[in-house]
């Protein structure tokens, strides 16, 4: 893919497209650090923000997949700039996703200091997993654009993190419900968001196994991370 395209126009054309998944992927950051903020702190303003840059996302996600279109009908491209098309065009689905998963965040907050509560809700494992989804978003966004194996790989051990971090979440609020059950409402709520939390690692994490496909041209999707940790060696 580092090799100079007998058409200038080519390069452009997949530069264009690279660049617009970063512009992508820097909006649904966006998306994700304002809706944890509305929901840990309780600000509407920045919930309804999130909710309507979903659908800048959306029309960039649909912006991106026909510039690839155009680029495979015209182009013709194989090897390693097929992989890189093909990455980008499953990037662009998952980033639409993460941007849907903050949407999810924003609403759950409303919800949440919009009707009155007898106390608030405990956010401690809603902080520590954002913080690791953000960063895991970060790092798939890098090594996309870097072609870093190293930093992609990181991604996968990341998400057990997540995962753990949302079963004490569930175990809490499951403790909540059952010690008091008016805040059933507010821990479903609560519990809801935890889950977009959760489901935005996941997507992270499929980003990162893209970019193993794009360099290596290996499939690495529904493999442990010993193998994929093995795959870049």
């Amino acid at each position: 893919m580092q090799h100079e395209h007998t058409s200038k126009q080519f390069d452009a054309e997949l530069e264009t497209v690279r660049s617009r998944v970063l512009q992508m992927g820097g909006l649904v950051e966006e998306q994700i650090v304002d809706a944890v903020e509305a929901l840990i702190v309780g600000k509407l303003e920045l919930a309804d923000e999130v909710i309507a840059k979903d659908l800048e996302v959306n029309a960039m996600e649909v912006e991106i997949d026909e510039g690839c279109a155009h680029i495979i009908a015209r182009r013709q491209p194989t090897a390693g700039d097929l992989r890189m098309v093909m990455t980008v065009i499953k990037t662009i689905t998952d980033l639409e996703r993460i941007g849907d998963e903050a949407e999810k965040i924003a609403r759950m907050s409303k919800l949440i200091y919009q009707s009155d509560r007898l106390s608030a809700p405990r956010f401690t494992e809603i902080k520590i997993m954002s913080g690791i989804v953000l960063e895991m978003l970060r790092k798939s966004l890098d090594a996309f654009a870097r072609l870093d194996l190293a930093a992609a790989v990181q991604v996968p051990r990341q998400d057990m993190e997540v995962d753990e971090a949302f079963r004490s979440a569930l175990r809490h609020l499951i403790t909540f419900m059952m010690e008091d059950p008016r805040t059933i409402s507010t821990s479903l709520e609560v519990l809801f968001a935890a889950k977009a939390i959760e489901r935005i690692g996941d997507h992270a994490k499929n980003m990162s196994e893209y970019v193993v496909y794009m360099v290596k041209g290996k499939d690495v999707r529904h493999t442990s991370l010993e193998e994929i940790e093995r795959e870049i060696e």
